[in-house]
């Protein structure tokens, strides 16, 4: 920390600091609290961010910080006012420190200031005793450290979440954090934890599944507790981005793996039952990211039925009834513990498919009536992002390129609906083996690449991605559990969780701002229609013999690799978003 005469003395001082640190102006005068001044300088996820009396800008944003202090040195010397006369005066109004007028000038000049909420907190820069005195006031009134502990915990989350974990999970994230402890390391610790819960499971005794189920509790107060400790001590990281939007799949998965292995030590095999739990929290979880990439930068995105919602929003229950519905994370993992602690694997899974399936009709049927009564025109960023998610391979690829645009407002989710149901209903009710099979996914292919040969901009385009994943991940389930082939769900369980890796890494690449996964990486795995086929085609060639199992283990092992290791290779790279996701509530 140093202290500078004026403007002029700060930018030489600025200018000797190495360029790859963050920098902060602060007015000496300033009266605040200390986490005002953490949220505004030292949040890493902006280039530049600014609370009354102070600014700060990482990197890539030194050298406008650096134009912008020079123009101020010499407009104030000449009399003239820090930004040019176009600059927007509301951008950072009644903020007339230097760093407020800076933070103007980098707004003109198009660098984007981060302004963070500070509610009852304090920030200010008075001009007399009387403002100081007001301002010291308001500060002692407030204690930073309860805001502190209260911004910690997510706003809108499950009723379980709110009320069992977050009362006491926010002291667990404050102990970590004066201990040094980082998310990441917190994050791990979970991971670990549902891992040894699921191998406390894979023991098929009754207290195995006792200690699973306590363990995975404990797993999941770890996971709420890795979020809380980014936010309390703003340690937000490309790793930490990472590695949040993939262990809650790969921990809940894990432990649906370790419960199959448990029931068949018990003498009774629910692979099929696992692998459609996964399937089926997969397509809800893709419902929820095509229905929020589709609508959230649309223009009118209003409807009859979001206004009906933001009303019963204003009643406290109906709140917590409508998330509760949804089975969200925290519900969902207390039924699997202490179901998994009371019965059976067996009930666990019925109790998950029946739960899971109400939620999927509830959050679809609200998704499609917004959609059909709101007039919304969507953006090209939106259909981008769609076409993104369908994951459309080289024979979708290829049949879009030379097929015309399909007319009609719903004819893409159309089509990709006959294509899914061709696909399953052959799946499920040719003589397995059949090479009409083999010929359905030829159908199922040729109808993808027509579903996406013209911008998904439709209304109800949104479902075409999650119609794509059910025709993926449901023919792979029925063509193993009819194939009465050893093994072949388990294998096929673990080509379902390689592909819906790779679909949740999309959609985090997608939020972060820096686009799908390369075309490169989805030319190689073949694309929904491409695996789809070769799975059908393996059924064929491979019909009842332990070929199968050995091909699904060898393809899923493949499909791992290459998309671990360019999504490794991505998330820890100096392109990848600084960002902090805040989570589904699914």
């Amino acid at each position: 920390m140093q202290t500078a005469a004026d403007a002029g003395d700060a930018a030489a001082r600025l200018a000797a600091v190495p360029a790859g640190h963050r920098v902060a102006l602060v007015d000496p005068r300033f009266v605040g609290h200390v986490h005002a001044l953490r949220l505004g300088l030292t949040d890493p996820r902006f280039p530049a961010a600014a609370v009354p009396g102070a600014l700060t800008a990482q990197p890539e944003a030194r050298g406008a910080l650096m134009r912008a202090l020079r123009r101020a040195t010499a407009a104030v010397g000449a009399g003239a006012p820090v930004a040019g006369p176009d600059a927007d005066a509301d951008a950072a109004p009644e903020d007339r420190t230097v760093p407020g007028r800076i933070a103007i000038a980098l707004e003109a000049e198009g660098t984007a200031v981060k302004r963070p909420e500070l509610g009852s907190l304090t920030a200010a820069v008075p001009t007399d005793a009387g403002a100081r005195a007001a301002a010291e006031s308001a500060r002692d009134q407030v204690d930073d450290e309860a805001v502190r502990l209260r911004s910690a915990v997510k706003a809108h989350d499950g009723f379980f979440t709110t009320y069992g974990i977050s009362p006491y999970s926010r002291y667990i994230a404050r102990w970590c954090a004066r201990r040094g402890l980082t998310p990441n390391q917190v994050t791990t610790a979970s991971l670990i934890t549902a891992l040894i819960a699921a191998g406390a499971a894979a023991t098929g005794t009754r207290g195995g599944y006792v200690a699973a189920g306590i363990l995975l509790l404990v797993s999941f107060v770890l996971d709420c507790t890795d979020g809380q400790l980014a936010r309390y001590s703003l340690q937000y990281s490309t790793m930490g981005a990472w590695l949040d939007a993939t262990f809650d799949r790969a921990k809940e998965y894990a432990y649906y793996a370790g419960l199959a292995i448990g029931a068949v030590r018990g003498g009774d095999d629910v692979w099929t039952l696992a692998l459609g739990a996964m399937v089926l929290q997969a397509c809800r979880h893709v419902v929820d990211f095509s229905f929020n990439e589709a609508n959230h930068d649309a223009v009118a995105n209003t409807s009859p039925t979001a206004a009906l919602s933001d009303k019963l929003d204003s009643v406290g229950w109906t709140v917590w009834a409508r998330r509760m519905i949804v089975l969200p994370i925290g519900e969902r993992w207390a039924m699997i513990a202490v179901l998994t602690a009371l019965t059976t694997p067996r009930v666990v899974f019925y109790a998950l498919l029946v739960g899971c399936s109400l939620a999927a009709c509830y959050t679809t049927a609200g998704r499609l009536l917004r959609s059909l009564t709101r007039k919304a025109r969507r953006t090209n960023r939106a259909a981008r992002a769609l076409a993104d998610l369908a994951d459309s391979g080289p024979l979708a690829q290829g049949v879009a390129a030379v097929a015309p645009g399909l007319r009609g407002g719903f004819t893409a989710p159309v089509v990709a609906l006959l294509g899914t149901l061709v696909m399953i209903g052959a799946a499920l009710f040719l003589p397995y083996g059949s090479w009409l099979t083999v010929a359905a996914a030829a159908v199922y292919a040729l109808l993808s690449g027509l579903a996406v040969a013209r911008p998904l901009k439709g209304a109800l385009d949104w479902l075409v991605p999650p119609f794509f994943r059910a025709g993926e991940y449901v023919t792979i389930l029925v063509l193993a559990a009819r194939s009465d082939v050893p093994h072949a769900v388990p294998a096929a369980f673990g080509l379902v969780s390689a592909v819906a890796y790779h679909h949740y890494d999309t959609v985090y690449r997608i939020r972060g701002g820096t686009g799908a996964p390369p075309q490169w990486l989805v030319r190689t795995i073949g694309g929904h229609e491409g695996r789809t086929a070769l799975v059908a085609v393996l059924a064929a060639v491979l019909t009842h013999t332990s070929g199968f199992t050995t091909a699904l283990t060898a393809l899923a092992a493949a499909v791992a690799l290459v998309v671990l290791v360019e999504s490794i290779r991505f998330w820890v790279s100096s392109s990848a978003p600084a960002v902090h996701d805040e989570g589904e509530l699914a």
